[in-house]
């Protein structure tokens, strides 16, 4: 879903003349959660553990007008989350 999406934007990028650089791999982020199995703490230790895995990439868009407006209209997943800096 996320190369998808950056596919798009390289896209848009492309299209409307705009220099890009990327995508940048960003490195993943393992989130470990371990649970006990048994609710109410008696008999052996047993665990399960569960994993979250955040991926990221980083794609440097020249800010141009047109550019801009087609990035506003396209449509965003919702398992992406995007950030936006302005500089």
């Amino acid at each position: 879903v996320l190369d998808e999406f950056m596919t798009h934007v390289k896209e848009i990028a492309e299209k409307t003349g705009a220099k890009y650089s990327g995508p940048v791999y960003l490195p993943t982020k393992r989130l470990v959660i371990p649970t006990r199995k048994s609710p109410c703490g008696q008999g052996s230790e047993t665990w399960d553990k569960f994993e979250l895995r955040i991926h990221k990439r980083l794609i440097d868009v020249e800010q141009n007008e047109n550019t801009m407006k087609h990035l506003i209209r396209l449509k965003v997943p919702d398992d992406v989350y995007i950030e936006v800096r302005l500089t």
